[in-house]
Order: structure tokens, then C-alpha cells, then sequence
């Protein structure tokens, strides 16, 4: 029944740091009642998680997001199960892409932090390419042009629905060339793939450890993104025929 007050003090001579101003800044801007739950969720899209299986007290949320971070989680612990149980099941699997490129939802776009979650939620179930545009149009409509990182993380949504697709594992581009490593170093299409290399043995090859490499001039992030695209659609067409 009685109203509390906390007084936050900050020493005269240090400067405070960006993250202090940061926290300062959300609390002055909380001032409804229940806005506890939203401090909380801003914090912990600062400090990151921890380890909710040990002792640290912040983690790795802040660069995976909480989706991603959640999912490892319950892997893991699914991994865990299914080796006192003797069994094993394939729970998904997410390719890592490689770019160089900023990919993500920026603050300043979309300011709202349950907002960001969620539509990095509906991003990683977009699996069709009319999904992705459907929520690209969305965007659009509720916050206004796309930012250079937003369009770049709905091509990095296709291009690992074609990694999917094609058993890409992992994609590392950089300006000279690109690397891709395949899923348990198996094709779904082996005799589709060499007709592929074949095609293109110019830039295409495979190594010895079943690694395709394309050779290349990709100077700028755009570029890979637009080669990537390129090569894992070709990939995936190939898989699935």
C-alpha cells in the first residue's frame, strides 16, 4: 500500500558506459504498470541469458536471439535423452551461412523487443519464397521501407531453405570464392551434382574431403548474397530432381 522509491547514483567522474545509458534510457521509458516483464525482456536482449544449465549469469541470447538459443537448448537435452535411451532421431538442423553481410532486425526499424522476437519467429518458419515476400510486404506496410540488414536476412531465410533442400551443411563466401560443405558429405542427386560441376567446371569443382568449391569475384556482400542465392537454387533444383 505504500508507494517505494529507488534512488540510482552514478560516480561524478567516470564516465558511464553505453550499456549503463542503455538500461537508464529503457527505465525512464517504463513507467506502466506490469512493465517489470518488458524491463526483463530488455535485459535480457542486452545482457543475453546465461547458461540455464549452470552458473553464468549471461550468455550467448544477445547473438543467436532467444528462438535459436531455446532450440540448441532443447536439442541438447533431447541429445542428451536419446543417448541414455540408446536411440537417435534427427530433431532439424539449421545450415550456417557466411557471408559477411549484416543480417538482422534493426532496433531503430523495429523498436519493439517482443515485436523483433516474433518476427524473427515467423522469418525461421518462412520456408516458401511466398512466405517470405507476404512478410516483407507486411513489413513494408507497418514500418516502412526495408533497411539494408532486414533485406539481407530475408535472403539469408531463402538461402537456407535451399541449403535444406540440397543438404548444404555450411556455405563460407568471400570475395574470391565460396566453400560448401554437405550434410554427413552425402548429396540427395550424387550423379545430378557431377552433371552440375560438369556444366560449370569452369568455377565449379569438389575436393577430395567432398567439399564443393566455386571459384569467383564477389567484392561486395550484395554480391555474395546474390551469388549464393544463385548457386543453392541450382543446388536444390538439382536435389530435388
Amino acid at each position: 500500500k505504500a508507494r517505494a522509491f529507488a534512488y540510482l547514483t552514478t560516480d561524478p567522474i567516470k564516465p558511464m558506459t553505453l550499456s549503463a545509458e542503455r538500461r537508464l534510457q529503457v527505465l525512464q521509458s517504463l513507467d506502466n504498470l506490469g512493465a517489470g516483464f518488458q524491463l526483463a525482456s530488455h535485459d535480457l536482449d542486452q545482457r543475453g541469458g546465461g547458461n540455464l544449465l549452470g552458473d553464468e549469469q549471461s550468455g550467448h541470447i544477445r547473438e543467436v536471439g532467444v528462438e535459436l538459443y531455446q532450440q540448441m537448448l532443447e536439442d541438447a537435452v533431447a541429445e542428451l535423452k536419446e543417448k541414455g535411451e540408446g536411440t537417435t532421431v534427427d530433431r532439424g538442423w539449421s545450415p550456417s551461412i557466411n557471408v559477411g553481410a549484416s543480417v538482422l532486425i534493426p532496433e531503430d526499424y523495429v523498436p519493439d523487443l517482443n515485436v523483433r522476437l516474433s518476427l524473427y519467429r515467423r522469418l525461421s518458419d518462412a520456408e516458401q519464397s511466398e512466405d517470405r515476400e507476404a512478410l516483407a510486404a507486411e513489413l513494408i506496410d507497418r514500418f516502412g521501407p526495408l533497411p539494408d540488414e532486414a533485406q539481407q536476412l530475408l535472403k539469408i531465410v531463402g538461402i537456407k531453405a535451399n541449403c535444406r533442400k540440397a543438404c548444404i551443411e555450411k556455405i563460407d563466401i568471400g570475395p574470391r570464392g565460396a566453400v560448401l560443405t554437405l550434410r554427413d558429405n552425402s548429396f540427395p542427386n550424387p550423379v545430378g551434382l557431377v552433371g552440375l560441376i560438369q556444366k560449370n567446371q569452369a568455377f565449379w569443382k569438389i575436393r577430395p574431403d567432398q567439399k564443393i568449391v566455386v571459384s569467383g569475384d564477389w567484392p561486395t556482400a550484395e554480391d555474395r548474397l546474390k551469388v549464393a542465392e544463385r548457386i543453392t537454387a541450382d543446388l536444390a533444383r538439382v536435389a530435388g530432381a
